[in-house]
């Protein structure tokens, strides 16, 4: 994400500054008269469950776990059915105008592409439903899909995906949801695997489908998504043999004319099949059942503020990862609208917007948004930039100001909210709000840990509570939900109100439910939430899935938390990430990389312990501009980033940045990489080095690396 504007111009702060000191210390001093710390709040409370001894956690709303928004909605059909037709002249889904693209050409000889977009076309939650029936008609009574197979999306989020995947449920069909930046032998992989006859694709996609057409087993059609500015090659749709290609508007169009009975789906049916990004080895494929979609929804409506129909959410991460999924399932719920994007056109400076043109934020202003923490971390780095760039007293004024609210957020209600959050909203961080269309009064947070100094960053500048959500495919994304009022960070909230928390001792690392002041322990979820298994692979469901006597089902999650009095779940740690050094010193590679990535020169990083050594390494992605910058102010001359990378003064200067970190998060010597290298490439999904909500794989990057970390240990 690109640099925010800077929210004022040093004439225009000196002007406030020189006049307007009286009105600078009325809120200050009003802050600090009625100055007052928020008492305590009981989030969540200890609960007696079956299953494995531990320390379980509720939410404290209530003793009752809730697996429904409201009574008969208990599958995805008959929600989204009640829902239509409960606010049927609503706006429910939005996709911007393409008006044209051009290709842009660097100074190095690399090709861009940028698009010219328009405003936003609006669909009522009643034509969508229309859209939604057609389409299960057409895909039934038109292209003749088996209704004993399943279907599969492959494609990037958009309206047709929501559609697509609506419309599969009214005919009691189960969805496989991939990636669209999966690589060949993954897709291959999850569409044999899951033996797919129909396949729902974006135009783009049908390419790379043409030149795998001989792997894929089972499939029989493919339906195409017509993009704008896309054109569809003869030669992509001859190159798919027998498979039968039509596209979506044919599809709807078959159901129009030749309506079908819906075949509506039980609530324990699997609704889908969702194949996790995989951080290691080929993906595995979660079984999601309707209860659960149904189940997270219920859970994270109750914790949400005052969701209504006039709320607007900003769609741009990948539907088919669950996180995405469940949020909008959310917003239909409740009525607010839904406006698709990318990250690639997100802001006026986002890479494919065309100069002049509006990112999608600001054509949409949006109340709601999700995000994964590498977002964010750039946003921050972003003002920070543009911060340093103006310098003088708009760096002061800056500074001053986000202190003032820093102290107010970490120690008084009042501060955090009142009167000279007000004056400094106005005069310092509204400009920068705009950056995310500037209504933004809510956001979601998930996909892996945010730092407490972004989080708290987030909450200044943006001004929007930030509520982080712990959860894994394998749970629905439902597991814990930090809640508005809860001015904390590093935490992850209490348990969602549709399930339980237990931490189960975990002797071999030395975290206990015995442990003072605090209960540690392995996280185990439980409750409405948890998914049916693997698909295809008992073995792998039965060691991590249990099921108690009292018929509650478990997922064993692999990651190590601790219970904050309150109720809230902190994760500390992580089972699989936890390697012994040849001296016997555990290394919790996860932590130290949380520990490091507050470095400014860290875009990326993986750290490395061999257990035949006595100390670990690191693999780091510099940021870009971090150390470009400090090569200039250093006065190291070099040609672009790849030779700063092997500059030795480089090499040392972010070396010993790391080291800072490491000291001020308290690590120990032993976990401090004694050695690194730097790496000019980004890791990216498309790389296959990142996720698509971008944690690291840590098996490909050490593949790819492995050279690198040889020479790191020689």
């Amino acid at each position: 994400m690109e640099d925010p504007p800077m929210a004022t111009s040093e004439y225009g702060l000196s002007t406030i500054i020189a006049g307007g000191v009286a009105a600078l210390l009325v809120p200050i001093l009003l802050s600090v008269v009625l100055n007052g710390t928020k008492k305590g709040k009981k989030r969540g409370v200890p609960v007696k469950v079956g299953g494995e001894e531990g320390y379980a956690m509720r939410h404290a709303r209530g003793p009752d776990l809730v697996d429904v928004p409201w009574p008969g909605a208990t599958t995805m059909a008959a929600l989204f059915e009640q829902a239509c037709k409960k606010y049927s002249s609503n706006r429910l889904l939005g996709t911007r105008e393409f008006i044209d693209k051009e290709i842009v050409t660097s100074s190095d000889g690399r090709k861009f592409e940028k698009l010219h977009l328009g405003e936003y076309r609006w669909q009522s939650y009643g034509e969508v439903f229309e859209r939604v029936c057609n389409f299960a008609s057409g895909l039934v009574g038109g292209v003749g899909h088996n209704v004993d197979t399943r279907v599969a999306i492959f494609s990037d989020t958009r309206a047709e995906w929501f559609i697509a995947f609506q419309g599969c449920f009214r005919q009691n069909l189960t969805v496989v949801t991939i990636y669209a930046s999966l690589g060949e032998d993954a897709l291959i992989y999850s569409l044999n695997e899951t033996q797919v006859s129909t396949l729902i694709c974006d135009s783009k996609q049908l390419k790379k489908l043409s030149a795998i057409q001989s792997s894929l087993k089972t499939v029989k059609n493919i339906i195409y998504i017509e993009e704008d500015g896309v054109e569809v090659a003869s030669s992509d749709v001859n190159g798919l043999g027998d498979i039968t290609v039509s596209s979506i508007s044919e599809v709807e169009k078959l159901g129009k004319e030749k309506p079908v009975e819906p075949s509506l789906p039980s609530k324990n049916g699997v609704a889908v099949i969702m194949f996790t990004s995989g951080s290691t080895g080929l993906p595995k494929g979660v079984m999601i059942t309707h209860g659960n979609l149904i189940g997270t929804a219920a859970g994270v409506m109750k914790v949400i503020p005052k969701l209504n129909k006039n709320d607007v959410y900003i769609a741009y991460l990948p539907l088919a990862h669950v996180f995405e999924l469940e949020a909008e399932i959310v917003v239909f719920t409740w009525g607010s609208a839904i406006g698709y994007g990318s990250a690639m056109t997100l802001t006026d400076t986002s890479n494919k917007i065309k100069k002049g043109t509006k990112g999608d934020v600001s054509v949409l202003n949006p109340t709601l948004m999700t995000a994964v923490p590498a977002i964010l971390d750039r946003v921050r780095e972003g003002v920070l930039k543009k911060v340093e760039e103006k310098g003088g007293m708009a760096k002061t004024l800056f500074n001053f100001a986000y202190n003032r609210r820093l102290a107010a957020v970490n120690g008084s209600w009042f501060g955090a909210w009142g009167l000279e959050k007000m004056f400094w909203d106005t005069l310092v961080f509204k400009k920068i709000r705009a950056v995310l269309g500037g209504r933004i009064r809510f956001m979601l947070v998930g996909g892996a840990p945010l730092s407490p100094d972004s989080q708290r960053f987030i909450n200044i500048c943006m001004g929007s509570p930030i509520g982080q959500g712990y959860g894994l495919t394998e749970t629905c994304a439902g597991a814990t939900f930090s809640e508005w009022d809860d001015p904390t960070v590093g935490r992850v909230g209490p348990p969602l109100p549709c399930g339980y928390i237990k931490l189960v001792s975990w002797e071999e690392g030395g975290y206990r439910v015995s442990d003072k002041p605090m209960p540690r322990g392995e996280i185990v979820v439980g409750g409405n939430s948890v998914t049916a298994g693997y698909f295809n692979n008992q073995e792998k469901t039965d060691e991590v899935y249990k099921v108690d006597e009292k018929g509650t089902r478990w997922f064993y999650t692999g990651d190590i938390g601790r219970f904050h009095p309150d109720g809230c779940l902190e994760v500390i740690d992580r089972k699989k990430d936890i390697v012994k050094l040849q001296h016997g010193e555990y290394v919790s590679l996860g932590k130290v990389e949380a520990a490091l990535g507050s470095s400014n020169y860290v875009d990326n990083i993986m750290v490395h312990a061999d257990p035949m050594n006595s100390y670990c390494v690191a693999l780091v992605v510099p940021s870009h501009g971090a150390i470009e910058k400090w090569a200039e102010e250093a006065g190291v001359k070099s040609s672009d980033v790849s030779e700063l990378c092997e500059n030795g003064e480089a090499v040392k200067e972010v070396q010993q940045s790391l080291t800072k970190a490491a000291k001020a998060a308290k690590l120990e010597k032993f976990e401090i990489p004694a050695k690194i290298k730097l790496l000019p490439e980004p890791w990216t999904p498309e790389s296959g080095l990142v996720t698509a909500a971008l944690k690291i794989k840590r098996e490909q990057i050490k593949a790819k690396f492995k050279d690198e970390l040889h020479k790191l240990y020689a």
